[in-house]
């Protein structure tokens, strides 16, 4: 039997006591004595950081100390330190740089004052990125983090700076809250009547739901409801293109992967409805997954329940005569390349608070969700519950880290639905396991590619075919593939093109947004036949992209003519020169990448992206807060910080005086964060909406709406259609903007470690340069593990191996090496202020400059990722 003896400790310099059932130390911190800096990012495992305390002067990580290890321990969290020393921890921090979605930075501030304690002036980088391994932080790549460390251990703390205007450096929106943990995830929220909902998911990849049994979890002390698909009043799917993704498989229905929910529990506690949906059991008849994409797209059997067919997508453009151009190449190259399947490891589990009010038909519900499209959101919970949108307002709560991986819906519609049926206050926060089963991935896509280039160099030819694996229900898939189609050229002009990129329905983990969205993958083998060409040719990996980058004026992959905004690509490949040029000199293994991402959805999307300025009354002759309401997701990104520096740049006011607010009273939404497009979009809109309360004199108490509209973009579909009725488009805008980036890596000839990368990073407009800097370096510390050691892998039956945020094999601060940033700002004509994304374009070329340095290092050519950890690689009999 359980010991429920209560536990004493001291907390903070107070003597407490917490009962003795909770799993570990951590939970009892947080779901009973509501301290909440220590952030819940992989418990029980211990393998991310957040929840790092101090116990008896040392850091550790509270979610692997057991309630007796914590009986009479002096315990100390970031809300028991001396105030003065909390604020010079978030001011160094805040000041740096040193956080962008914020969730792991507490731990990481709780460590570094154990550090200091313990070493004071003499701690070095060195050590501190040693010591600073047991932290996984997604966004930053640690060098700032670094940055941090040092100024607090030398105590010489940057002073803080509001930005102002674009163009300025200055500290993130919220940047100290987020620092010291006083500004609150959902997981942290707990209002009155709180109950805790889990998920039961399916133990089969693909079986048919015969029975669900809940009488047993029914039955278990503190349960209060059992919910499963006979429970939803209307719409059963939900999705953000498609609606094909059941909320639940219902009984008669059939599984299509491993993250399918069949019931949700609503208990007191977190610990008790994660139990009791343990008690949940469930009869199967079990089917063989079908997991192979190159033969389950040929298969007549549907991998997926009620959906006819496994293709889920084919995009295709030609140009030119490929197979003459071939023919006629002085030098062609013939290979296949492999990307691997990617898992986001955000540092935040998704997590959803729903909040019911009134009764019958004025019953409505108040969700409060990190998802990267909340208007998205609302109308889904809508239609799955059978009312007007009008009864249902999400609130975006800035969540800790997406990267793509919170576009779909993960627990928002379950923990509506119990709201609704409870009429009670519902949060369901996903453990980390549960997390990794049940969102999209980066899509693994194989890829062949046949090129030609004359004597010169020059490109004649690509000819490309790609499949991809997107897992079972279409996410964002067909859009993943189309872009991969689209960027499957790179940042480079051929004149001669045939491309075809298919998307295949499977029963492994599903696939969608992920940073980079496609370009990633097929730039990586871009890069790859650039290399083979250049050696061909015998002149070097920057001379032959020299020889072959896009100028304003000529014709780009599906056949775009490339405006004066493409300056960029040439001017950062000139930035990185010099650096190219000294490590090759040097003897260094050297490796080089180009490439370019678009910003915004394009593909004949029309894009309208709004925003709401309104001023509030002076409050005590003091004046009174200028709200900005726009419509994207915050996510460490800085669009908060974007929209606030626009509004400082056309109102004259100071930043402080600006909160920022993303929730769906006002009919502002444009789908999800996506597409580096938040940027670009969001500082349009929040300018037209300034320039409205200009001309009225910012009256009080008024909304004044802004637009941002892209509505001028062809599909790749519209344009092969245009061509077959004898109609074709002529030189179509696939996109409206573009980013563009040069990577070198350098590394040691000897050992292959990498010394230092260099990225010169064209950004249109840099608003806060701080926060550019920062993007760029966490983007090439993803890129290197995209590169070189991570995966998720799935086997026979459609299960994930790897289960844990440490088999990810994600770099960790003492292997990342320095990051050189070089910010380019060629502006894009027409864009406000010349901005152009940066989120993702940061690891666009980065695994093609590591695989370049390689074949220096080693002398041979690389064609898989990752490169070194083979054991992250995808299945190769799913493949072949």
């Amino acid at each position: 039997m359980t010991d429920i003896t209560a536990t004493e400790f001291t907390l903070n310099g107070e003597t407490v006591s917490a009962r003795g059932d909770h799993p570990h130390l951590l939970a009892a911190l947080r779901e009973e004595l509501d301290v909440t800096s220590p952030k819940d990012g992989c418990s029980p495992t211990g393998q991310c950081g957040c929840c790092t305390v101090l116990i008896n002067g040392k850091a550790r990580v509270s979610c692997q100390t057991s309630m007796e290890k914590a009986a009479g321990a002096e315990i100390v969290t970031i809300e028991g330190m001396d105030v003065d020393e909390v604020n010079k921890m978030a001011d160094a921090f805040a000041a740096c740089g040193a956080l962008q979605c914020g969730f792991c930075t507490p731990g990481i501030v709780v460590r570094t004052k154990a550090l200091i304690d313990k070493n004071g002036t003499e701690l070095t980088r060195e050590q501190a990125s040693r010591h600073l391994g047991a932290h996984l932080c997604r966004c930053t790549g640690y060098i700032k983090v670094l940055d941090a460390v040092e100024a607090l251990a030398q105590d010489n703390v940057p002073v803080v700076v509001q930005p102002g205007g674009v163009g300025t450096r200055g500290v993130k929106y919220e940047g100290r809250e987020l620092s010291i943990g006083t500004r609150d995830f959902i997981d942290d929220m707990r209002p009155d009547g709180l109950l805790h909902g889990s998920l039961h998911l399916t133990d089969h990849a693909r079986a048919d739901v015969l029975s669900i049994d809940t009488s047993a979890a029914l039955d278990m002390d503190g349960v209060h409801a059992v919910y499963t698909a006979a429970d939803i009043p209307a719409a059963l799917r939900v999705g953000i293109i498609h609606k094909d993704w059941p909320v639940m498989i219902p009984i008669g229905g059939r599984t299509s992967y491993l993250g399918d929910v069949l019931a949700v529990v609503v208990a007191d506690t977190r610990q008790i409805s994660r139990a009791a949906a343990e008690l949940v059991n469930v009869e199967y008849e079990v089917h063989e997954p079908m997991v192979d994409p190159v033969r389950v797209v040929n298969s007549t059997d549907p991998a997926v329940w009620e959906l006819d067919g496994n293709t889920l997508s084919t995009s295709t453009y030609s140009r030119g005569d490929v197979d003459a151009a071939l023919a006629s190449a002085a030098h062609t190259v013939s290979e296949t390349f492999q990307t691997q399947r990617i898992e986001h490891a955000f540092l935040e589990p998704e997590s959803t608070l729903a909040v019911p009010s009134g009764e019958g038909d004025q019953q409505r519900l108040y969700v409060y969700s990190g998802g990267q499209g909340i208007w998205d959101d609302r109308n889904d919970i809508a239609a799955m519950l059978g009312i007007d949108t009008d009864r249902v307002t999400t609130e975006l709560v800035s969540n800790g880290g997406a990267f793509g991986g919170k576009e779909d819906m993960s627990n928002q519609a379950h923990t509506a639905l119990a709201a609704w049926h409870i009429g009670a206050p519902v949060k369901i926060t996903l453990s980390r396991e549960e997390s990794l089963l049940m969102h999209p991935k980066r899509h693994p896509i194989r890829m062949h590619y046949d090129a030609g280039c004359d004597a010169d160099g020059k490109l004649t030819a690509i000819k490309v075919r790609m499949i991809g694996d997107s897992g079972p229900y279409a996410s964002v898939g067909m859009k993943v593939l189309e872009r991969a189609a689209g960027h499957a050229t790179g940042p480079y002009l051929v004149g001669n093109v045939d491309v075809e990129a298919v998307a295949v329905r499977t029963n492994n983990s599903v696939c969608g947004a992920f940073r980079g969205f496609g370009a990633n993958q097929a730039q990586f083998a871009m890069e790859g036949v650039l290399e083979r060409l250049a050696e061909h040719v015998g002149i070097s990996g920057w001379e032959m992209r020299s020889r072959n980058v896009v100028v304003p004026g000529e014709v780009w992959g599906p056949g775009q003519r490339m405006d004066d905004g493409c300056n960029g690509a040439r001017m950062c490949l000139d930035a990185v020169k010099p650096a190219y040029d000294e490590a090759v000199a040097a003897g260094k293994a050297v490796g080089m990448g180009l490439g370019l991402k678009n910003s915004g959805l394009g593909n004949g999307f029309k894009e309208i992206a709004k925003a709401v300025v309104r001023f509030r009354p002076s409050v005590d002759g003091e004046p009174g807060k200028v709200e900005v309401r726009h419509c994207w997701t915050e996510m460490g990104q800085g669009v908060h910080t974007v929209c606030q520096q626009v509004a400082v740049e056309e109102l004259g006011i100071p930043a402080e005086q600006i909160e920022v607010i993303v929730d769906s009273t006002r009919e502002l939404g444009a789908g999800q964060t996506t597409g580096s497009r938040g940027t670009l979009m969001g500082a349009g809109s929040v300018k037209a909406a300034c320039e409205a309360a200009r001309a009225d004199g910012c009256q009080v108490g008024v909304d004044y709406e802004g637009e941002y509209r892209v509505d001028w973009t062809s599909s790749l579909g519209q344009i092969e259609e245009a061509k077959a009725a004898g109609t074709p488009i002529e030189n179509p805008i696939i996109h409206s903007t573009f980013g563009y980036a040069a990577q070198v890596v350098i590394m040691d000839p000897e050992t292959g470690d990498i010394e230092k990368v260099i990225a010169a990073h064209d950004v249109g407009r840099a608003v806060n340069p701080t926060l550019c800097e920062g993007q760029i370096e966490g983007a090439v510390h993803m890129g290197l593990g995209y590169a070189l050691s991570e995966g998720f892998p799935c086997d026979e039956t459609g299960f994930p191996t790897n289960v844990t945020l440490k088999s990810l094999d994600i770099i960790r601060p003492k292997d990342m090496p320095p990051v050189d940033v070089i910010l380019v700002e060629s502006p894009q004509p027409d864009a406000p202020y010349g901005i152009k994304g940066v989120g993702e374009i940061g690891l666009v070329p980065t695994a093609g400059a590591v695989a370049g340095a390689i074949r220096k290092q080693t002398g041979e050519w690389q064609n898989e990722l990752p490169l070194r950890n083979a054991a992250n690689r995808e299945r190769a009999s799913a493949w072949t």
